[in-house]
């Protein structure tokens, strides 16, 4: 007989070491890092492995969840105060953040290009438990990059510093105020505005209506500045970057802090990361220092969205892993028609499907961030261009595909994985504002076109093409146990896709210099018209060539196990047979008028 009390009761989800159980994570590792790389670093992931799930963490992400930020604008005497108030368990976060160096350790760079393999491992580890704050950190990183890139001295021995630093009392975290009435990604509509005071000191008077990490100490925003005759520049030319910091105040310790010239005008109502604090903010007065040179602020910013997009792509394969981190935990303890429901074909089938998508997308992330490691340090032409060229593509690409896996974790717990305790219902919240923030796919795929037809388009393409052929034109490892047909075969498909995109790319794009400009026209439309699909071929097929490799690599990586081969195999053929993440060139469109296609899109 059941009852509150007795009855049948079902055995919690439990946690164990979310490194050592990450045979996907620990497998990319050892693919791009030196064994001796791997040996040093390999002790502390074990240790944030666990500490990730302990319950002083889970705990703060508890209270961080239920006590979101709250905002007092006056006091009791109609004073403006505009005191933000958070809670313990959001505030524990920033101090786990500094200890961990979960920013640092991409700047000490002690590990040299694989510094940033060791930092995002770190962040990868951390973020599912970080109640959302890994998206200050990811500002936080872009913001460091950038003072490094192009801060003056001054900024770097102050903003760069404490953006660095492993002490909690010195780590600042950094805003990122772009986005404004107008528009999001049009920043060209920017109506902030800049007026100049001395040097490169100004006074930012405009409105900014999406601003996360309101808490942070600095930011970084763009704002209009005048020209000659005292006019302000329209369009993105206009527009220059500014460093500020969001205190007058800010060294002294002890005393209430005063904004410098904000005001706050309301938090955000958001779908999800509630517990990150996001607000609509008025400038009135902010004084705020110009960052590069005058009218360059949206080409300096973009160093700071290379960083942004990447974090964005790996928290959204983070949060796939805890989830499927729950759905295998509970389908080992979970009973249905007699058996655990991971005894159920059907039911393992489904989550294998799952984990490979979850496999391509950890992997094609993580070469993105070896490529930043190597553009960093070795500074190779090669890692420049793929890292600019696949940057916009592993963002956009794994949070379309990793949003239907988390959704499909969910529904494997069946009416347990849509209640709130379970976790998975934050996980999807949470992921779905990565379709959206640093770009929707639209606009993403939009500057894929771009970076293509600029002026290192060709060479990033060339490189590109090199990466792909390196790999399938390796011969079957000497001790491989596949079927030589098998894998002759597979190969081939591989060299169809490559060469698809090839011939789609030389006939549409890398024309002839007599080509005439109504054709050169046509071509780019196309080309706009293609860019989501380009983007997803980009996607699959790079993923694909990834795990072709892990395949071709198994018995170095996988010294210990005979049987890594057979599985890495299995991952890339389930990739390749899926059918998940593809697209399919139009380039029928040629004998057609455009504007015909788009009236009928436009019916439809």
């Amino acid at each position: 007989m059941a009852s509150g009390s007795q009855g049948f009761f079902q055995e919690p989800i439990t946690f164990g070491n979310q490194f050592k159980e990450d045979l996907g994570l620990k497998k990319v590792l050892k693919k791009y890092l030196p064994k001796t790389v791997y040996s040093e670093i390999e002790s502390d992931l074990i240790k944030f492995g666990d500490y990730v799930v302990c319950p002083k963490i889970m705990e703060c992400v508890r209270l961080a969840e239920e006590n979101p930020p709250k905002l007092t604008q006056f006091d009791n005497f109609g004073h403006r105060i505009d005191k933000l108030d958070l809670n313990e368990g959001w505030k524990f976060m920033k101090t786990v953040s500094a200890k961990e160096g979960l920013i640092a350790i991409g700047y000490e760079r002690k590990q040299q290009e694989f510094s940033r393999l060791y930092q995002y491992a770190k962040l990868y580890l951390f973020s599912p438990s970080s109640a959302m704050y890994t998206c200050p950190l990811a500002m936080t990183d872009g913001a460091a990059r950038l003072m490094e890139v192009s801060g003056t001295e001054k900024m770097k021995k102050r903003a760069y510093y404490h953006l660095t630093s492993t002490d909690p009392e010195q780590f600042w975290t950094s805003g990122q105020w772009m986005t404004e009435r107008p528009g999001g990604s049009d920043v060209g509509n920017t109506e902030t505005e800049a007026k100049h005071i001395q040097d490169k000191l100004y006074t930012i008077k405009g409105f900014k209506w999406f601003s996360s990490a309101t808490d942070s100490e600095m930011t970084l925003l763009l704002a209009r500045t005048v020209n000659n005759e005292g006019k302000f520049i329209e369009g993105s030319k206009g527009l220059s970057l500014f460093y500020g910091e969001l205190f007058k105040n800010l060294d002294e310790k002890n005393e209430e802090k005063v904004l410098n010239g904000i005001r706050i005008q309301r938090l955000k109502n958001k779908f999800g990361t509630k517990s990150l604090p996001t607000a609509e903010l008025e400038l009135d007065g902010m004084k705020a220092e110009m960052v590069g040179n005058e009218g360059r602020g949206v080409a300096q910013i973009s160093t700071l969205f290379n960083i942004t997009r990447i974090h964005t792509a790996l928290g959204v394969v983070s949060g796939t892993r805890r989830a499927l981190v729950i759905a295998k935990n509970f389908s080992r303890k979970r009973r249905a028609f007699g058996k655990l429901i991971k005894d159920h074909p059907l039911h393992v089938i489904n989550l294998a499907e799952q984990e490979v998508i979850f496999r391509a997308c950890l992997n094609f992330t993580f070469f993105v961030i070896q490529k930043l490691g190597e553009s960093e340090v070795l500074k190779t032409r090669e890692s420049i261009c793929l890292l600019r060229l696949l940057t916009p593509v592993v963002k956009s690409y794994t949070s379309k595909l990793c949003l239907n896996v988390i959704s499909e974790c969910m529904e494997a717990l069946g009416g347990v994985g849509y209640i709130e305790e379970t976790g998975i219902g934050k996980i999807l919240r949470d992921t779905q504002v990565n379709t959206i923030w640093e770009g929707t796919t639209n606009v993403l795929g939009l500057d894929v076109i771009r970076v293509l037809t600029g002026r290192d388009g060709l060479e990033c393409w060339n490189h590109y093409c090199e990466f792909v052929l390196k790999i399938i034109e390796k011969p079957q490892p000497k001790n491989s146990k596949i079927e030589r047909k098998l894998f002759l075969n597979y190969n081939e498909i591989l060299k169809s896709r490559f060469f698809t995109l090839k011939n789609f790319f030389e006939h549409y794009l890398f024309k002839k210099k007599d080509e005439t400009l109504s054709k050169k026209k046509q071509n780019l439309n196309i080309l706009e018209l293609n860019s989501r699909k380009i983007l997803f071929f980009f996607g699959k097929l790079t993923s694909l060539i990834l795990l072709w490799e892990n395949f071709l690599l198994s018995e170095k990586i996988d010294t210990d196990n005979s049987q890594e081969e057979f599985l890495d195999f299995n991952i890339f053929e389930k990739w390749l047979l899926s059918g998940v993440g593809e697209s399919i060139l139009v380039d029928g469109l040629e004998g057609c008028s455009i504007d015909y296609e788009i009236a009928m899109d436009s019916k439809l």
